[in-house]
């Protein structure tokens, strides 16, 4: 099976979408030559082509794209050729509304916009296989040619007969029968039985709260309907051009998709990532969906689209200062990124997204954008000796879709503790910290990982909880988040309102009642070691059996009780942590459990907002604070950037970056001014 290393070759790629029907033919030249100045490898073609490339249903029009592949070849830039399913030609929607998507109340979801179309229609599918198998017969041979894009940002959902056809299908194929069904759905409740296949509907919009086993079914029928989309694309690719890698690019963290499931399916993991300038922990939130992609594809992958400057769909829209977007792209790099690609080329004069930027803006060539992009594009060159290697880490966190689906139905204890804010808590804690964490399935092996964490992971299978199990017996330290293992795989609360086997790994004998807390509203808890701290979203009222109070709740209903505990459970350690703590004790707490079960930073003495990263024999050091830092260094390094030295420490300007390779590693030519050497004793910067 084809990966990612037959499209990259031992080097980064380095590019963006291309959109050259946006422009007349005279312009294509001039692109052509500003990529090659600017060290643009390879560019995504056709992601929103098909009306173009069938004005009319049936007809082809490939004219202009040989013209452009052949320009491309010419020039040195390889081709990532996307299948343009994402966005139907309003033809479709004209001549076939049985293609369009329908909302909850029924309502048609019209064409003039992009993703209008319902996953399940066979009309549809059929259309988007015949442009994809055309596409791949025309220049699966094409010498510039190196990757499928199938799609875009797969997130569409519908609620029409055709789906609600194809959920029972797939509802057919998961339960075989009525009577398991109606027992996974526990259709005793509020009358809701069914009799017969055809009373099944997709859950559109009710008088009140849906059935909920209902709606978590649907949510996994959605995501595999769209992936049932895009392995029909892969699998005609595939057949015609077996040697070449297919992807298609996640949206971070995204709800609508199992990413473990499509991360299976393809040959190439890639992400789209917009972190908003203006925000404080942007840095930490970048790093995690970075962590994540690599830990779905397991091993490098690709940033498939990130922003120049601003985007344009925040209600500000703010740009990046100078510095921000090449250490954002150097940070991806760090964590295992062979691919730093961004949307889009250049920036659009009409459309919807005319102010998103792109790397040739509206300002022409000689704008500061365009001279960044260059300098991006020679450093990535220089840093082709990561390629391929791999981001050891020994934390990992689990994340898993169904317990997400689960979660954020109606009906629960809360509705303000979200799910993505409490892995973004929690992975900022660890990555404070320099603790470099993957992320993992509940069902996957563990044994590699010294800490595992788990934020919250409501619904938890009988393998999963077997597996936590047999982890911190083993000998491993598992630190687990509230609200964790109360429901099965169906949504049925568990015996005792948490798995047994799990409160008999935490020590807790009874979880007696939920306690919620307000938006705004704290707990105060003490602990020796973590002293004063505040709590969020949550606390709860449990009784421990073995386990050993680390904190107690101070005040209020709960005084006294257990806010967190320790539990020795074979030759491992299993902590529970019933409410989220503040960020400052929500490291110092994960700290001490990350030093107990042996791991240490991957630096010791950063400064604050410094990050270091480990790549193969490389050490990444990121200054993300917008002063000068100070970094020591336990050896003497290289900078595989500019060829330069460094002993004992090294200073790092703001928001910039240094690749240090061990001493031995063979010299780079320098090519770019770079950081001078700091030799005197190290000491953190004002």
């Amino acid at each position: 099976m084809p990966d990612l290393n037959d499209a990259t070759r031992g080097r980064i790629l380095y590019g963006g979408d291309y959109n050259p029907e946006q422009w007349p033919e005279s312009v294509w030249h001039d692109d052509i030559r500003l990529m090659r100045r600017a060290g643009v490898t390879t560019v995504t073609l056709g992601v929103f082509s098909w009306a173009r490339l069938e004005p009319r249903p049936g007809a082809r029009d490939f004219g202009w794209l040989d013209r452009v592949m052949d320009l491309l070849h010419d020039g040195g830039i390889e081709v990532c050729l996307a299948t343009p399913t994402a966005s139907p030609p309003p033809w479709m929607g004209s001549r076939h509304p049985e293609t369009l998507p329908r909302d909850e109340t029924g309502s048609v979801v019209w064409y003039g916009s992009r993703n209008q179309f319902c996953a399940s229609s066979p009309l549809y599918r059929d259309y988007a296989l015949r442009i994809t198998e055309d596409l791949a017969d025309r220049y699966g041979g094409h010498p510039a040619l190196r990757m499928w894009h199938v799609g875009n940002e797969y997130g569409t959902h519908c609620w029409c007969d055709e789906t609600a056809r194809d959920f029972r299908r797939w509802l057919r194929a998961r339960y075989g029968g009525l009577d398991a069904l109606n027992e996974a759905w526990g259709t005793a409740f509020w009358s809701q039985r069914y009799d017969s296949w055809e009373e099944i509907i997709p859950p559109r919009r009710a008088q009140y709260m849906i059935n909920p086993g209902q709606g978590l079914d649907f949510r996994r029928f959605t995501s595999d309907a769209l992936l049932e989309c895009f392995t029909a694309e892969r699998d005609a690719l595939a057949a015609r051009t077996p040697r070449i890698p297919v992807t298609t690019n996640f949206m971070p963290l995204f709800i609508g998709q199992d990413g473990w499931a499509w991360a299976a399916e393809e040959d190439v993991v890639s992400v789209d990532l917009y972190p908003d300038p203006k925000d404080p922990h942007a840095a930490a939130y970048g790093a995690m969906v970075q962590d994540l992609t690599r830990s779905q594809a397991g091993g490098p992958w690709i940033l498939m689209e990130q922003a120049a400057g601003p985007v344009n769909w925040r209600g500000v829209n703010h740009p990046k200062p100078d510095g921000l977007m090449r250490l954002w792209s150097l940070q991806a790099v760090a964590r295992g990124a062979d691919g730093i690609c961004f949307f889009q080329w250049r920036q659009s004069r009409q459309g919807s997204e005319k102010f998103h930027s792109g790397m040739v803006p509206h300002a022409g060539e000689h704008s500061r954008t365009v001279a960044r992009v260059r300098r991006l594009g020679a450093e990535l060159r220089e840093l082709a000796p990561v390629t391929g290697s791999d981001v050891p880490a020994r934390a990992a966190i689990l994340h898993d879709w169904h317990s997400w689906w689960a979660t954020v139905q109606d009906g629960r204890p809360s509705s303000r503790v979200p799910y993505e804010g409490l892995l973004r808590a929690w992975h900022r804690a660890l990555w404070e910290r320099n603790l470099t964490t993957d992320f993992a399935h509940p069902h996957a092996d563990l044994t590699d990982y010294a800490l595992v964490a788990v934020p919250q992971l409501y619904l938890l299978t009988d393998e999963a909880l077997d597996n936590l199990v047999a982890y911190v017996r083993g000998g491993s330290t598992l630190v687990c988040g509230f609200f964790t293992g109360v429901a099965d795989e169906d949504d049925r609360v568990r015996p005792g309102g948490v798995d047994r086997r799990l409160r008999e790994l935490l020590g807790i004998r009874t979880f007696h009642e939920w306690w919620p807390l307000d938006e705004g509203e704290t707990l105060d808890a003490e602990g020796a070691w973590l002293g004063r701290f505040h709590g969020t979203g949550w606390s709860e009222d449990l009784e421990p059996s073995t386990a050993e109070p680390v904190a107690r709740v101070k005040g209020g209903e709960l005084d006294g009780r257990p806010a967190v505990t320790r539990h020795a459970y074979g030759a491992g350690t299993a902590w529970y942590v019933s409410t989220l703590p503040e960020p400052a004790a929500l490291r110092t707490l994960l700290a001490r459990a990350a030093e107990e079960a042996g791991l240490a930073p991957v630096l010791a003495g950063l400064p604050e907002g410094v990050e270091a990263v480990r790549r193969g024999p490389y050490l990444f050091l990121l200054n993300h604070g917008r002063t000068p830092a100070v970094v020591p260094l336990p050896s003497p390094r290289t900078d595989l950037l500019t060829g330069r030295a460094h002993h004992t420490g090294v200073r790092l300007d703001r928001f910039a970056v240094m690749v240090l390779a061990p001493p031995e590693s063979p010299r780079p030519t320098p090519h770019a001014k770079g950081q001078a050497p700091c030799d005197e004793p190290p000491e953190r910067s004002s």
